[in-house]
């Protein structure tokens, strides 16, 4: 396929230091802008008409890719980038679509796109994203980030910083959800100001209202002087509400008023603090599910759920098990080599492992065989790891086979690409429907109408 090559080579400044690759955007009003853009900066840009014309060497070495998604039709445009994030996982997709169409970008974010610009766009909108994508490339302090989704959720997390609306972290216990938590506040305007975290489950009931609004002298036995609460000391800054799930109701409605009020009054008091804190809010529960088993009041779970964001299980980011587990070994044996502590024996175990308690559980096997391993490197009976059950293999839908060739071949590639983005999304979110729609940008009922579609075409769709 033809294709156009035009390369723009520069001295690249320390923060844009990769290769970028457009694909399309010809006749575009923002080619040029984002051409322009990137070479200011000095980056090195390589302009292309398909995705399907790039080769290995070119993938390999390119750090950032840009792709107007109004290139190709949909299903092709998603056939097409799921083959590169597959030929290419340190890829950072990202899409530029009209405004009209944002539903595609959501659609691309699930397939593993990390940011998207919505077009046309300013040089400022433009700067944010490299900016995010930068920070996100040297979070390895903080974060580790190799997978795709990874990638994507700290992009997403750099983005929902800039803005002071409630956030809602979920994800399995161990995932490391007060870690993205600090990753956002320290990416926020007020990062020099308080981090204040709070675990509502590790609090007694009756502790637990004067911990959060404080109380003053005299409110209850016990109080001998007046004390600040969590709010208080967050003012300006960031509260982490952990473990939101097992708020008691009582205290639920309470919250809520302050978190619409944005004030509190002490317990005993009779003025009102005015607030200016950000919350997060982190639980491993299923929020829609408690709101319908009465556990949970459904407006403040829709007053913490503004910006949702889901910390994928370990299991699902393969890609982040190796760097997690070096990056551990660095942390508790620092003099030691950590790229090569780790037998290719280990790391195989390594990736073998489901992880059902995810980063903490590998940071404690780690820690342990860095303590108990016989010799100088870490072999799999010092990972004291149980082997996979052979005889329960996870199940995986099957897919319908593509048609023998030609443009048949290519749109049964592109509804295998759809009903895998379905698939995957259902499976994100662990079988939960609703929330698969909303993630889809569809209604539950055209969801359904979709698995009966897919049912029909002899795709193996879990209940």
């Amino acid at each position: 396929m033809k294709h156009v090559n035009q390369s723009v080579n520069y001295a690249c400044d320390e923060l844009f230091e990769q290769n970028i690759v457009i694909i399309g955007g010809s006749g575009e009003s923002s080619l040029a802008l984002l051409n322009d853009a990137l070479a200011r900066r000095g980056c090195r840009v390589r302009q292309m008409t398909n995705g399907a014309a790039l080769d290995g060497r070119v993938l390999t070495e390119a750090g950032l890719l840009f792709v107007f998604a109004n290139c190709l039709p949909a299903r092709e445009l998603y056939a097409q980038i799921a083959s590169l994030l597959r030929r290419a996982p340190q890829l950072s997709v990202v899409p530029i679509v009209e405004y009209a169409d944002q539903e595609k970008a959501a659609a691309l974010l699930e397939l593993g796109c990390v940011d998207y610009l919505l077009s046309p766009f300013s040089e400022t909108q433009l700067s944010a994203l490299l900016r995010r994508q930068e920070q996100a490339g040297n979070a390895e302090e903080s974060f580790v980030s190799c997978s795709q989704a990874g990638r994507r959720l700290l992009a997403m997390a750099q983005r929902v910083a800039q803005t002071r609306a409630p956030i809602l972290i979920s994800g399995e216990t161990g995932t490391g959800k007060e870690l993205m938590a600090r990753y956002i506040h320290r990416f926020s305007a007020s990062a020099e100001a308080p981090f204040v975290a709070v675990n509502c489950a590790a609090i007694p009931e009756q502790m637990l209202e004067s911990i959060l609004f404080g109380h003053e002298r005299g409110a209850f036995t016990g109080a001998v002087s007046a004390q600040p609460g969590k709010f208080e000391l967050a003012n300006g800054g960031t509260l982490l509400l952990d473990e939101i799930g097992e708020l008691p109701l009582g205290l639920q409605a309470k919250l809520l008023r302050v978190l619409q009020e944005q004030r509190v009054e002490r317990l005993g008091g009779r003025r009102e603090i005015a607030l200016d804190v950000r919350v997060i809010a982190a639980t491993n529960r299923d929020l829609q599910a408690e709101v319908a088993a009465g556990r949970f009041r459904a407006d403040l779970m829709f007053r913490l759920d503004v910006l949702p964001l889901h910390i994928s299980p370990l299991r699902e980011r393969k890609d982040d098990i190796l760097p997690l587990a070096r990056r551990f070994i660095r942390q508790y044996a620092p003099q030691e080599n950590h790229d090569n502590l780790l037998t290719a024996e280990a790391c195989r175990a390594l990736l073998a492992h489901d992880w059902p308690g995810n980063v903490r559980e590998l940071e404690n096997t780690v820690q342990r065989a860095l303590v108990l391993r016989n010799g100088l490197f870490i072999q799999p009976a010092d990972l004291g790891l149980a082997l996979p059950d052979a005889q329960s293999p996870r199940e995986e839908p099957s897919m319908p086979p593509l048609a023998e060739g030609g443009k048949a071949a290519l749109r049964a590639s592109g509804k295998w690409a759809e009903y895998q983005h379905v698939l995957d999304t259902i499976r994100r979110f662990d079988g939960h429907k609703t929330k698969a729609a909303q993630s889809l940008g569809m209604t539950p009922r055209a969801l359904r109408y979709r698995l009966n579609a897919m049912r029909e075409q002899g795709v193996q769709v879990p209940v």
